[in-house]
Formats: C-alpha cells, sequence, structure tokens
C-alpha cells in the first residue's frame, strides 16, 4: 500500500515545507474585511498580522467539502490510502466533515481520518509520526489506530498578551475584557484533549511562562511521561504569534527546564492568532510513538 499523508494548515505545516516532507496540506479559508482567503495560498503570517493589527475584521472558516474531495481525488490517482490529519474536532468542524466525506462510498477504505483532538505543534507531530509510520510500513487504518490510541498524550498551555482579541471572538465579554484590561490580566489557557479552556489568570508575561512551564512538567510527570524521570519520551515544543524575539527568548528559558529536549519553535496557526493576537506564546507537550 501506497499511504499518503494529508493535514491542514493548522498544523503550522507551510505549502512548502509540505513539499519538501511529502505530505499534503489543506489551507485554511479566512474571510477579513469581506475578502476570502487561504492561509499560506494568498495570506502569509505578515500580511496576516498587518491586518489583523490595524483593526481589520477577521472570521474563520472551513474549507468547503468540495475542495477536501478535490484534494482526495488528486492524492488517489498518485497513491491508494490517505491518512487524514485535521485539526481538534472540539475547535472546528472541519474534523467532523472531512469524516462524514471519508464514509462516502468513493472512500471507504481508502481515506481514514484521525481525531486527534490536537492543533498547532502537536498537531503537526502527529504529522511527523505518521510519515514514519507509512515508511515503516504501516497502512492507513494501522496509522489511524496508533494515533488515536496516542491521541491525549499531549498538553498546550497559551497565555496573551491582551484580552482584545478573546474579546472579538465572543470568548470573553467586553466587560470582563475591560476589567481584565485594567488590571493588566494575562490569561492562561489550555487545550488537553478537545476544547480549549481556561487555566489560570496572571499579572505579567513573565510569571506567566513559569506558570506554564511548571504546568507542562506536571502533565509530563503525571500523564505524558510518568515512567521515565527524564522525560525521554515526551517532546517539548513552543509556538508563538508574530514576535519571534519574544519567542525566541522563551525558547531559551524552556530549553533551560528541560535540558535534554530540543525545543521546537513555531509560529502559531493563524486559525489561533486571531482568536488570541500578537505577543502570544504557548508552550506544548507529546508522547512520543
Amino acid at each position: 500500500m501506497k499511504v499518503a499523508i494529508m493535514t491542514d494548515s493548522n498544523s503550522g505545516i507551510t505549502q512548502d515545507e509540505a513539499k519538501k516532507l511529502g505530505v499534503f496540506v489543506l489551507p485554511m479559508p479566512f474571510t477579513i474585511d469581506g475578502q476570502e482567503y487561504k492561509e499560506d495560498i494568498n495570506l502569509t503570517q505578515d500580511e496576516f498580522y498587518e491586518k489583523l493589527m490595524n483593526g481589520a475584521e477577521v472570521f474563520t472558516s472551513q474549507p468547503a467539502a468540495g475542495e477536501v474531495t478535490a484534494l482526495f481525488d488528486r492524492i488517489l490517482e498518485e497513491y491508494d490510502q490517505i491518512v487524514h490529519i485535521p485539526m481538534s474536532s472540539g475547535l472546528s468542524g472541519s474534523c467532523q466533515t472531512a469524516k462524514m466525506l471519508a464514509d462516502d462510498e468513493a472512500y471507504k477504505g481508502k481515506v481514514f481520518v484521525v481525531d486527534s483532538q490536537r492543533i498547532s505543534v502537536t498537531q503537526k507531530w502527529d504529522v511527523f509520526d505518521a510519515l514514519d509510520l507509512a515508511k515503516a510500513g504501516k497502512n492507513a487504518q494501522e496509522i489511524h489506530d496508533i494515533l488515536m490510541q496516542n491521541k491525549l498524550n499531549a498538553s498546550i498551555y497559551i497565555t496573551v498578551n491582551t484580552l482584545e482579541y478573546l474579546k472579538k471572538g465572543g470568548r470573553i465579554t467586553p466587560a470582563a475584557a475591560a476589567l481584565g484590561g485594567l488590571l493588566k490580566i494575562k490569561p492562561i489557557l489550555t487545550i488537553q484533549g478537545e476544547k480549549l479552556d481556561s487555566f489560570q489568570k496572571t499579572r505579567t508575561m513573565q510569571k506567566a511562562e513559569k506558570i506554564m512551564i511548571e504546568a507542562i512538567r506536571h502533565d509530563i510527570e503525571e500523564r505524558i511521561d510518568p515512567h521515565n524521570e527524564e522525560m525521554s519520551n515526551t517532546r517539548v515544543m513552543i509556538a508563538y504569534t508574530y514576535d519571534k524575539d519574544q519567542a525566541a527568548a522563551f525558547k531559551k528559558t524552556v530549553e533551560e527546564a528541560f535540558p535534554n529536549h530540543e525545543v521546537i519553535c513555531d509560529p502559531l496557526s493563524l486559525s489561533v492568532a486571531c482568536h488570541i493576537g500578537p505577543h502570544s506564546l504557548a508552550i506544548a507537550a507529546c508522547r512520543k510513538i
């Protein structure tokens, strides 16, 4: 069996990177001031942040069913099977749409949709693991099952610099945003499983970074990799929005906290960035397969 690996741009994998890796990336659509864009097709990270920080109205959506099946068909011209790894079903309807389409008679036994309830850097590692499993000779069903067994062995913590974008997205009320801004509150959010939840609040980004590092350490020790004192079966990653210098400084801090790990640093996907705004930071961990 020749197995293809497919994902969406929420994984953080660019179209250029996808070509080098030999994977297929479905671009996520956006509407900005009434005009539709597709991530990394006609919208770069820099263009997106320029529009966002200048007050543009940004709405996210999911790819049309026809675009998804068109990519399925194109891939199946060359491959026997597809493992598709979309963003978490708890954050978008795109996963459920893909699963529904894969149930069609034309794709049964050929397209396997993994709802690993991940996004960004943890979703990206699912893609890397799927690639390795395919190279090792696993078929699409086997890859799907292995990823599903490992799906909850991951955590993400995110802190935001401003409450403005959470207010715009309706995740907090205008009154709560005004009070939080007055008190200079930095909320820390978490993704463990399918949804984005509130975790803690603090007053400074420096304190938020410390809280996130300790929280991810706790998750590794208690759930992700409880049997290895050196956490050798864990991958540690960070992600950020817009500010590369801020991310580089945080990366150094995380590397000091986890000295035996190679820490990957990637931009957060635009679907997340539009809800949390620039100057946000995230730390994540997942169990190795």
